[in-house]
């Protein structure tokens, strides 16, 4: 199974057998690939029924969740990794959710689109547009993208809330993943998506 290039990165993090919960975990994709090639003890939560049901029937263990209400549940550094891939920008609090995740794991792993990816800025400046790309898919009306952010805004938040970014990198158009430092105004400018690795 071919991973999508944000989560081959994430899994790239992972260390061999470790355990890993999986918040928003779509269909099990990485959970299956982590137990496969590194042998992690993963468990997934997801919104959509059909998710569940998807994951579930590959072998999974993946419970129905919303990542916004149900987090506060798991005990304290119960996992040596949380997860978060594609889904901070949906969630109607995601500084709470990030909080939690330093809690719940040793490690969290955050990968967010980047809104100031130079195409959505030039498409926003010509159109006059709300952009529409292979990373950001919806239209205005129809996303459930309700807070959009830049790789340098989630740096910022990660300073406010007083959180150490382990890692970070950029994963361009082609899929290649690139660390950088500081701000990262480069990569805010040519990274399609961010991907961190946070904790206290």
């Amino acid at each position: 199974m071919m991973l999508r290039p944000d989560l081959k990165a994430i899994a790239d993090m992972v260390e061999t057998g470790s355990s890993l919960l999986d918040i928003g975990c779509g269909e099990g994709d990485l959970l299956s690939w982590l137990q496969e090639h590194k042998t992690v003890s993963g468990r997934g939560v997801e919104l959509s029924q059909s998710g569940v049901n998807r994951s579930i029937a590959r072998g999974l263990s993946v419970i129905q969740g919303d990542a916004d209400t149900d987090l506060q549940y798991y005990p304290d550094q119960a996992y040596d990794y949380a997860v978060l891939s594609q889904t901070l920008q949906t969630l109607r609090q995601p500084h709470e959710v990030m909080k939690q995740m330093v809690r719940i794991a040793r490690h969290a792993i955050v990968s967010v689109p980047n809104f100031g990816h130079w195409k959505n800025r030039v498409y926003l400046f010509l159109m006059g547009e709300m952009p529409v790309t292979k990373t950001l898919s919806y239209q205005w009306y129809d996303t459930p993208n309700i807070h959009f952010c830049t790789i340098t805004d989630f740096v910022n938040l990660c300073e406010e809330m007083h959180l150490i970014i382990e890692k970070r990198l950029y994963v361009t158009h082609q899929g290649i993943p690139n660390y950088f430092n500081n701000k990262g105004l480069f990569a805010n400018v040519f990274g399609e998506q961010g991907i961190f690795m946070i904790s206290h």
